[in-house]
């Protein structure tokens, strides 16, 4: 039964605590007819709250991040990997880095705010903690360099409770070896009530951590921090000041305070924007501003949740009230912690764990299976499986428009309008392919780009080179307009790939059905009268992969949620990277046979590749090597 229609984009930007909780809380009672993407920078959201303890080693990488793919992909949400590099406030679009960008109807942003490295010197030569994923690279290696003996130096810039929290988590996971130093530029942990800031000290001086106050840093060399008139030598240079909105936010239009953060109303709506809305580290609440804390981030969860869903549904929107005091826990390396709220403060291993508990139970959100959802309800309208089944010649024209003109030179329209190609044919041999994909990726670029390098690997294997294709596309059923921003997204993936393979889209069909699937025809001359056949592998000949196997494997696993974010990147990674070069060397050296392996799995095209009695003499070495593993796990 089909379910209601999609018709309109709700997009979130970035993949901050506030979005992923959000997404959590829409996924159990989705909104109708809305298609919700997710777009972030990176595949895993690191938790602030548990980094000093990933430092400090009493977790592991998985326990302190959110796999945001396999996150979306168990909610049916997509997501997009991808760094976004402006907001195109009028056409309402995210600009996004060397891809189309996405159209929205509804937006969402948690980018959270870049490091301030307005000192000279610090952008070159410091290691800001932000963003925490190339933080954490740089940690690893530091660490390692330490095990293998080095003793370096490491200061870390800034008196906030993060930066006390590093310094004494590098302390726990590095011993004695290296020295390591705490510059704060003025007091010691701003806005702490006087117990919790005396029984830090007491553990950075516990722990031979180095502590300056009111020392503030005007200077930053390759191997010195300057500090008023006096110079301190650094191997390492952490950085974990204050933080300033990412600079495109300013060409935006949006309405920002005088440090160019978002303003926001309490709804969380951008002020003066319809549909648009902020939340985290990025944004400021206009009415009741507060210090930038996690804790901020997470309460604005629920009402971002149910306000994006009255903004779909047109119903009235709920104001948030931040509370004035939170509750702070701050990790001290080993397994202590400190507490700070109002005039409370307490310190010890009891604390440690009560954080602890609280962090993991955070966690948990993220890793437990959804709940069963409710199916949806069946929509009214009638759809032709048939040649009604085509898509509306507008969404094409407007599609095809919008892609020749983003992409010069990847579209030929004027070799499009006609019911059948004309080719001028260059050589004597045609070499012809076709493959079809059903939808395995959420991305619809992606989408794009594998299916045209999976089907121009045929024609790689063949010894030939790629001339023309033509594409057949079924969009899943949704409004015109989403079905125009699907089409658009997946033709500037495929367009893109024939255009580096020099192979011209000179035609193609369009339907509309209950999922999305892609293929391509793909036409290939041979630049001389050989082909390069699949089976003419002779006996001695050696096997060269030119890629891992595996992805089917891993896509597998996936559609039972069993499938790690890390791991379908690699997979879709290794899917983008064309065949071409591998086959041009295959000729140049001669090889004797050559095939790609997809459906059938290396044994199913090895096989393919042998003649009739190879396979039958593989057979018997194969039943031979069995019987003998037999006997000898009986021995």
């Amino acid at each position: 039964m089909i379910g209601v229609e999609p018709t309109r984009d709700l997009v979130l930007l970035g993949g901050g605590h506030t979005h992923a909780l959000a997404l959590r809380i829409l996924a159990m009672q989705p909104p109708a007819a809305t298609r919700i993407t997710l777009v972030s920078d990176t595949d895993f959201a690191p938790y602030s709250g548990m980094l000093p303890g990933l430092v400090a080693g009493h977790y592991r990488f998985e326990e302190t991040h959110i796999d945001l793919r396999r996150f979306c992909s168990a909610r049916g949400i997509r997501f997009v990997r991808a760094a976004a590099t402006g907001i195109d406030r009028e056409r309402r679009r995210v600009l996004l880095a060397g891809r189309p960008a996405l159209e929205y109807d509804i937006l969402s942003i948690n980018i959270g705010a870049h490091p301030e490295l307005s000192v000279p010197g610090a952008r070159e030569h410091a290691v800001p903690v932000k963003p925490v994923g190339s933080f954490y690279q740089r940690w690893q290696a530091l660490e390692k360099r330490v095990r293998k003996g080095s003793h370096p130096r490491i200061l870390l810039v800034g008196g906030g409770a993060g930066s006390v929290e590093l310094a004494l988590a590098m302390r726990h996971r590095l011993g004695d070896a290296p020295d390591i130093g705490l510059l704060a530029g003025e007091e010691l942990m701003p806005g702490y009530n006087r117990r919790a800031r005396e029984a830090v000290r007491r553990n950075l001086a516990a722990s031979r951590v180095e502590l300056w106050e009111n020392s503030r840093v005007t200077d930053v060399t390759e191997a010195t921090v300057e500090i008023g008139d006096r110079s301190e030598y650094c191997d390492e240079l952490i950085w974990c000041t204050g933080v300033v909105p990412v600079g495109w936010l300013a060409e935006t239009g949006f309405a920002t305070d005088e440090r160019g953060f978002l303003l926001v109303e309490d709804s969380l709506e951008v002020a003066g924007e319809d549909g648009v809305f902020a939340a985290g580290d990025v944004a400021v609440q206009r009415h009741h501003p507060r210090p930038r804390a996690g804790v901020f981030a997470v309460r604005q969860a629920p009402v971002l949740a149910y306000n994006l869903a009255a903004c779909i549904s047109g119903q009235p929107l709920r104001n948030h009230r931040p509370q004035r005091r939170f509750l702070s826990l701050l990790s001290l390396g080993s397994r202590q912690a400190v507490a700070d709220k109002g005039p409370f403060s307490a310190s010890g291993g009891w604390v440690w764990r009560w954080k602890d508990r609280i962090d993991r139970k955070f966690m948990d959100q993220f890793s437990e299976a959804p709940p069963a959802m409710a199916p949806p309800a069946p929509a009214q309208d009638m759809h032709c499986g048939g040649c009604g089944a085509k898509l509306p010649a507008s969404i094409l024209r407007e599609a095809l428009n919008n892609v020749a003109a983003s992409q010069p030179g990847t579209v030929s329209l004027k070799r499009l309008k006609d019911d059948a190609a004309v080719l001028d044919w260059p050589a004597d041999k045609l070499v012809q392919t076709v493959d079809t994909l059903r939808d395995f990726v959420s991305d619809p670029w992606l989408m794009g780009r594998i299916t045209a390098l999976h089907a121009l690997s045929d024609i790689y294997a063949m010894g030939a080179v790629p001339h023309s294709a033509q594409v057949n596309v079924c969009l899943p059923y949704a409004s015109a307009c989403l079905q125009r921003r699907e089409l658009e997204q997946l033709l500037a993936g495929l367009a893109g790939e024939l255009a580096a393979a020099n192979c011209a889209l000179v035609g193609g069909h369009s339907m509309e059905g209950p999922e999305l699937s892609l293929g391509l025809a793909v036409n290939g001359s041979l630049p001389d009268t050989s082909v390069l056949a699949k089976s003419g592998a002779r006996e001695g000949d050696r096997l060269v992969l030119t890629k891992p196997l595996g992805t089917g494997v891993i896509f597998a696993a996936a559609m039972t949620g069993e499938a790690a974010g890390d791991w379908l990147a690699a997979a879709i990674d290794s899917m983008l990277r064309s065949n071409r070069v591998p086959a041009d060397l295959a000729r140049q050296y001669g090889a004797s046979a050559c095939t790609d392996i997809t459906g059938f799995g290396l044994a199913g095209h090895l096989s393919e590749m042998l003649g009739k009695r190879q396979q039958a003499a593989l057979t018997q070495r194969r039943q031979v090597a069995l019987v003998q593993g037999t006997a000898v796990a009986r021995q």
